[in-house]
Protein backbone atom coordinates (compact mmCIF):
# COMPACT_ATOMS: atom_id res chain seq x y z
CA UNK A 1 0.00 0.00 0.00
CA UNK A 2 1.34 3.09 -0.77
CA UNK A 3 1.79 5.94 1.70
CA UNK A 4 3.01 9.47 1.36
CA UNK A 5 3.07 11.64 4.56
CA UNK A 6 4.47 15.25 4.68
CA UNK A 7 5.16 17.14 7.20
CA UNK A 8 7.39 20.66 8.21
CA UNK A 9 4.52 22.94 7.55
CA UNK A 10 3.31 26.04 9.63
CA UNK A 11 3.22 29.55 10.31
CA UNK A 12 5.68 31.82 9.05
CA UNK A 13 5.83 35.59 8.06
CA UNK A 14 6.84 36.98 4.52
CA UNK A 15 9.92 36.63 3.58
CA UNK A 16 10.57 32.88 5.54
CA UNK A 17 11.50 29.77 5.04
CA UNK A 18 10.40 26.12 5.21
CA UNK A 19 11.26 22.96 4.96
CA UNK A 20 8.80 20.44 3.80
CA UNK A 21 9.52 16.69 3.95
CA UNK A 22 7.34 13.84 2.69
CA UNK A 23 8.04 10.22 3.91
CA UNK A 24 7.33 7.60 1.45
CA UNK A 25 6.47 3.53 1.87
CA UNK A 26 4.44 0.69 -0.06
CA UNK A 27 6.40 1.23 -2.79
CA UNK A 28 9.63 1.42 -4.97
CA UNK A 29 10.38 5.33 -4.19
CA UNK A 30 13.39 5.29 -6.36
CA UNK A 31 11.36 3.94 -9.40
CA UNK A 32 8.91 6.95 -9.68
CA UNK A 33 8.77 10.56 -10.62
CA UNK A 34 7.52 13.01 -7.44
CA UNK A 35 5.54 15.55 -7.13
CA UNK A 36 4.66 18.77 -4.50
CA UNK A 37 1.27 20.13 -5.17
CA UNK A 38 -0.66 22.28 -3.13
CA UNK A 39 -4.38 23.78 -2.49
CA UNK A 40 -5.77 26.98 -1.29
CA UNK A 41 -9.37 27.44 0.26
CA UNK A 42 -11.52 27.65 -2.24
CA UNK A 43 -8.77 26.96 -5.37
CA UNK A 44 -7.65 24.56 -7.73
CA UNK A 45 -5.50 21.70 -6.66
CA UNK A 46 -1.88 23.39 -8.44
CA UNK A 47 1.06 21.64 -9.26
CA UNK A 48 4.03 23.05 -7.80
CA UNK A 49 7.42 20.99 -8.66
CA UNK A 50 8.51 17.80 -9.84
CA UNK A 51 11.52 15.49 -9.72
CA UNK A 52 12.79 12.72 -11.91
CA UNK A 53 13.45 9.39 -10.04
CA UNK A 54 17.06 9.59 -9.96
CA UNK A 55 16.61 13.29 -8.30
CA UNK A 56 18.80 14.98 -11.20
CA UNK A 57 15.75 16.29 -13.50
CA UNK A 58 13.55 19.59 -11.30
CA UNK A 59 10.73 21.55 -12.77
CA UNK A 60 9.20 24.61 -11.60
CA UNK A 61 5.64 26.58 -11.58
CA UNK A 62 6.86 29.72 -12.82
CA UNK A 63 5.03 30.96 -9.29
CA UNK A 64 7.19 29.39 -7.44
CA UNK A 65 10.77 29.61 -9.62
CA UNK A 66 14.04 30.45 -8.05
CA UNK A 67 12.21 30.48 -4.62
CA UNK A 68 11.74 27.12 -3.62
CA UNK A 69 13.73 23.97 -4.14
CA UNK A 70 12.84 20.27 -4.63
CA UNK A 71 14.97 17.46 -3.53
CA UNK A 72 15.16 13.37 -2.68
CA UNK A 73 16.87 10.88 -0.49
CA UNK A 74 16.24 7.70 -2.44
CA UNK A 75 18.35 5.99 -0.31
CA UNK A 76 15.54 7.12 2.90
CA UNK A 77 12.80 7.38 0.85
CA UNK A 78 12.00 10.79 1.19
CA UNK A 79 11.30 13.73 -0.87
CA UNK A 80 11.82 17.59 0.21
CA UNK A 81 10.65 20.85 -1.00
CA UNK A 82 12.63 23.71 0.42
CA UNK A 83 10.64 27.04 0.65
CA UNK A 84 11.84 30.47 0.55
CA UNK A 85 11.07 34.16 -0.09
CA UNK A 86 7.65 33.00 1.51
CA UNK A 87 4.88 34.73 -0.06
CA UNK A 88 1.28 35.43 1.32
CA UNK A 89 -0.02 33.78 -1.38
CA UNK A 90 1.86 30.62 -1.18
CA UNK A 91 -0.60 29.77 1.72
CA UNK A 92 -2.16 26.32 0.95
CA UNK A 93 -2.28 22.75 2.14
CA UNK A 94 0.99 20.92 0.69
CA UNK A 95 0.89 17.59 -1.02
CA UNK A 96 3.35 15.02 -2.24
CA UNK A 97 2.25 12.81 -5.17
CA UNK A 98 3.35 9.98 -6.77
CA UNK A 99 3.51 9.55 -10.52
CA UNK A 100 1.20 12.52 -11.39
CA UNK A 101 -0.04 15.66 -10.31
CA UNK A 102 -3.22 13.98 -9.49
CA UNK A 103 -1.28 11.12 -8.63
CA UNK A 104 -1.79 8.95 -4.93
CA UNK A 105 -1.31 11.82 -2.17
CA UNK A 106 -0.64 11.71 1.66
CA UNK A 107 -2.87 13.83 3.76
CA UNK A 108 -0.56 16.98 3.35
CA UNK A 109 0.81 19.89 5.65
CA UNK A 110 -0.21 23.26 6.12
CA UNK A 111 1.63 26.35 5.07
CA UNK A 112 0.50 29.36 6.32
CA UNK A 113 2.42 32.36 5.05
CA UNK A 114 1.54 35.70 7.39
CA UNK A 115 2.86 38.70 9.45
Amino acid sequence: EVQLVESGGGLVQPGGSLRLSCAASGFTFSNNWMYWVRQAPGRRLEWVSRINNGGDRTYYADSVKGRFTISRDNAKNMLYLQLNSLKTEDTAMYYCAKDAPDGPRGQGTQVTVSS
